[in-house]
């Protein structure tokens, strides 16, 4: 059997979990070899936050509504960029200016009191896990009805990955060293392994959501000594999954 060296590959799997000590070994008398799947998993506390910040205002006819809408969406930005939130930290995800359906359950009571149209705008904003608190507190406090969902993050998730596949291999040694012994035998050298890191599974999909949603954009006008909310990161787990096959002597 040629000898492969050693590497760990960066191959993602999509699957919800996978359990942590999942084991399979297998033994080769003929190569004298032993090959065993293991998992393990590393966390860390978030450092980045990307945060969705946004309002919702309603006008009784086109103009006066985009009028409106147009003064709340450049205030919110104003407010946040004159507190330090630098302006390429700040991307639009959606805008929309739309008719209200006379039709429609959620319409209806605004409809009967004049009220024609819908303005919807969203920013995402990524600023470093403990800013998160405070650019909610700014961009609510300016208008923004529609804000608080927080997509926590690692800057470099990769040498989380990196500290789990080494734990799982880790992991994997210690057993197949036990195996060896078990054979009256000396385990040997790596000769082969590969990595298969899965998601963070369906709760990272969903991400850490506490939306704050207000019938309008009249937020602006909250008492000024509000204290920002307590926010706390949330702590990422990277799982990896190693097949290695080690020699035995």
């Amino acid at each position: 059997m040629p000898i492969n060296p050693f590497r760990l590959s960066a191959l993602f799997v999509i699957a919800i979990s996978l359990p942590v000590a999942a084991q399979q070994i297998q033994i080769s008398k003929e190569n004298k070899t032993i090959a065993i799947t293991t998992s393990d998993e590393a966390s860390a506390l978030a450092d980045t936050a990307v945060v969705t910040v946004g309002f919702q205002a309603y006008g009784k006819d086109q103009n006066s509504t985009y009028a409106d809408a147009s003064r709340t969406s450049n205030f919110i930005i104003s407010a946040l960029t004159s507190a330090g939130t630098p302006k390429d930290a700040i991307q639009s995800r959606s805008q929309a200016l739309s008719p209200l359906n006379p039709q429609s359950d959620d319409d209806k009571i605004r409809y009967s009191q004049g009220i024609r149209f819908e303005f919807s705008q969203q920013w995402s904003v990524t600023v470093p896990a403990d800013q998160a608190s405070n650019v909610i507190h700014i961009a609510i406090t300016a208008g923004a009805n529609n804000s608080g969902e927080i997509d926590w993050q690692l800057l470099h998730d990769d040498a989380l990955e990196a500290e789990a596949a080494k734990k799982a291999l880790e992991h994997a040694r210690q057993i197949a060293d036990q195996m060896a012994k078990g054979l009256n035998a000396k385990l040997g050298s790596l000769v082969y392994a590969s990595n298969q890191t899965p998601p963070r599974g369906l709760a990272a999909l969903l991400g850490n959501a506490a939306m704050l949603n207000t019938e309008s954009a009249s937020v602006a006008v909250m008492k000024p000594n509000l204290k920002p909310l307590a926010i706390s990161p949330e702590r990422i787990t990277k799982s990896a999954t190693v097949y290695a096959v080690f020699a035995i002597e």
